[in-house]
């Protein structure tokens, strides 16, 4: 007889320990300033958080929660159907609508149940064109809907548009694609999207997750940035990235705003968003629409970092994008990768299957609007050293980073 157990024994894990080089579940003790933490009692440069504006830690926005906490207490007592909606959530709401210039917004108490709540949106008749590159909460929400899932690969039009050409033409069709891609820091083809979703009778939907607050003029997002927010259906956002805080929420149609509300299970059966999460997030979002100069100096950070990085002879592509995906292949590669960084005093993300595509394990580092040019240079350099010694790099000389005083 099977033992549903077997599972969980998780073997190749084990190895990975012994040699010390275990990327995951390292805590962090405390804050040691903007862009540092303290882990295992050593000062690192935070180098993989998505806190991309620095907010969590910005004083208004934790006084926000305090103060709610102290109005509202911790939590919310219920679910936003039954007990649980408070006037503060309804502000959010609002503000949100206008901000992202949708009709209407339901906030949700995580960003992965607000794509969850997509599911409440498909039928088993219908079928899902996902980029190779989504978010597993959105192929959870295509699980959950019962819907087909066709994933085109990343970027690639025209493997979309054969896919959308060999739907049943009864079939609903939904192209969901993220706006900035949170494991490389790519954006969509928003406008390829756009005239495909047109020519093919396809809704879009844009998990704007990674990009809200950073892309655009008034940091919209990915759609902003490309002028063409009217061609997307719904848009995504969570409050875990440029926000600084825990939630999220779904923008879009009345219509389909208030049938979520009522039909979304990730909504309807979930404790609401806490009273702190939601002033944190209504705070956060006065900041990025009154401090533009964060999108800027993080840009310039990004492509300072990124710059330096392919100069060193790794593959990765200069751009402003505050995720700088470095590529590796090989998963325990990648876990050496890590553990020298972090010896070397960064901590970064490692990144293996299923996160990307399996044998494509790559080092995630995140970069905020808080980080200073030093801190950049400490980056940079253990990229440096750390490459030399797993031999990634040619073994010579390190050479220090040139300063960017237009990065400030």
């Amino acid at each position: 007889m099977a033992d549903v157990f077997a599972k969980c024994r998780l073997p190749e894990y084990q190895p990975v320990k012994d040699l010390g080089i275990y990327p995951y579940y390292h805590a962090v003790e405390e804050r040691a300033g903007d862009g540092e933490v303290v882990v295992g009692g050593r000062v690192l440069v935070q180098a993989g958080s998505n806190d991309y504006l620095g907010l969590s830690g910005d004083p208004r926005v934790k006084e926000a929660a305090v103060a709610a906490t102290r109005r509202l207490g911790t939590g919310s007592g219920g679910s936003r159907l039954t007990n649980g909606s408070l006037a503060l959530h309804e502000e959010l709401e609002a503000r949100l609508a206008a901000f992202l210039r949708r009709p209407a917004v339901m906030v949700t108490s995580a960003g992965y149940l607000a794509n969850l709540a997509l599911g409440a949106l498909l039928g088993p008749g219908d079928v899902v064109l996902g980029d190779r590159l989504v978010h597993a909460c959105l192929i959870d929400a295509v699980r959950l809907g019962g819907a087909r899932l066709r994933r085109y690969r990343h970027n690639d039009l025209e493997h979309l548009e054969r896919l959308l050409g060999a739907c049943d033409p009864d079939a609903g069709r939904m192209i969901v694609t993220e706006g900035m891609f949170s494991t490389s820091g790519s954006v969509c083809d928003l406008p390829g999207i756009a005239k495909l979703a047109r020519a093919y009778g396809a809704r879009v939907v844009l998990d704007s997750a990674h990009d809200v607050g950073l892309l655009g003029t008034a940091g919209r997002g990915a759609a902003e940035a490309h002028g063409l927010e009217e061609a997307v259906d719904v848009q995504t956002v969570t409050f875990s990235k440029a926000l600084g805080t825990i939630g999220g929420a779904v923008a879009g149609p009345e219509e389909i705003i208030l049938y979520l509300r009522h039909h979304a299970r990730s909504m309807v059966f979930t404790a609401a968003l806490s009273p702190a999460c939601a002033a944190a997030a209504l705070a956060a979002l006065e900041i990025v629409a009154a401090e533009p100069e964060r999108r800027r100096r993080l840009r310039a950070a990004a492509r300072r970092l990124s710059g330096e990085l392919a100069g060193l002879g790794y593959a990765v592509t200069p751009s402003d994008r505050p995720v700088v995906a470095v590529p590796v292949g090989e998963d325990l590669r990648c876990f050496r990768l890590w553990r020298e960084l972090f010896d070397e005093g960064v901590f970064t993300t490692a990144m293996i299957s299923p996160g990307v595509p399996p044998g494509q394990a790559l080092i995630r580092v995140s970069l905020t609007a808080t980080h200073t040019d030093a801190q950049i240079d400490r980056i940079a350099s253990a990229f440096a050293a750390a490459g030399r010694r797993l031999g990634l790099l040619p073994s010579t000389p390190e050479r220090t980073p040139p300063r960017a005083e237009d990065a400030g």
